[in-house]
């Protein structure tokens, strides 16, 4: 059973203490170089001061006890709604996940909010202890470009962070690693997609252990914008922010990876 791990500082707090760090607290100072120049995406950092986060870390820890999972999917919001189920069929995931993914006694580790950060924080605190999948599917960095304003210089090496530390815990696992899909937010937050998806397309071109794949045009309409007929807040009136995708979206970033993981899954035999 691992350790309790004492309450660390929230992500708020976190980001405060290193913020003071560049302050220039007098004409005469300089901010610290090492402070200043730290990249929160990279850091660990726990979400314990939530409760709601807290009990499904902790329920989390209790399924890894008990599982033989060959696949994890490991994200934010969009892949923790691979839970939810109807009433309403643009709402109702849990049929596509067990038709793809049950056979694979798959888990799903997606948090609502969560970052590179909050990812990395979880890894290091036993989230995937004892597993030996053959494949762990990463979608993460949607919420950096959100609340934490993280462009895309700090996010990749976030995400790179995220494929190392998974590396470190399971050497023997591929990681399929998805694109940052397709959103309507702001010009700015599109710009860092696109920015975010070119960079990590270059970085694991040639390698063994992480295939990348940008699925996010299969959420897109005729004229290359996210279509709301595909994601949950399209469904909802006078809604101007796109950023879930709905079940039918899921199910089409479900077929347009299948090939793949089919292919990884068979590589690990």
């Amino acid at each position: 059973m691992p350790p309790k791990h004492p309450q660390l500082p929230s992500r708020r707090r976190a980001m405060m203490q290193v913020a003071a760090g560049a302050l220039l607290l007098g004409s005469w100072l300089r901010p610290i170089p090492a402070l200043a120049a730290t990249n929160l995406a990279t850091v660990p950092i726990g979400r314990m001061d939530l409760p709601w986060w807290r009990k499904r870390f902790e329920a989390s820890l209790q399924q890894v006890r008990h599982s033989r999972a060959q696949l994890v999917w490991l994200g934010d919001s969009i892949t923790q709604n691979w839970e939810r189920n109807g009433p309403q069929p643009w709402a109702d995931y849990q049929p596509i996940w067990q038709r793809e993914y049950e056979r694979y006694d798959a888990l799903n580790f997606g948090f609502i909010g969560d970052t590179t950060s909050s990812v990395l924080w979880r890894l290091d605190h036993g989230q995937v202890a004892g597993l030996s999948p053959k494949v762990l599917i990463l979608l993460i960095g949607a919420n950096n470009l959100g609340r934490p304003h993280w462009g895309a210089h700090l996010t990749v090496p976030g995400i790179e962070a995220v494929v190392d530390k998974v590396h470190q815990l399971l050497p023997d696992t591929q990681v399929l690693l998805l694109g940052v899909l397709p959103s309507r937010r702001s010009a700015w937050i599109s710009e860092q997609t696109l920015k975010i998806n070119a960079a990590l397309a270059a970085r694991y071109a040639h390698s063994k252990r992480v295939t990348f794949m940008d699925v996010g045009h299969v959420l897109l309409d005729a004229q290359g914008k996210p279509d709301p007929n595909l994601y949950l807040e399209g469904h909802e009136p006078r809604q101007t922010v796109l950023l879930h995708p709905d079940a039918q979206g899921m199910e089409r970033i479900a077929q347009a990876i299948t090939p793949t993981l089919d292919r990884l899954m068979q590589q690990a035999r």
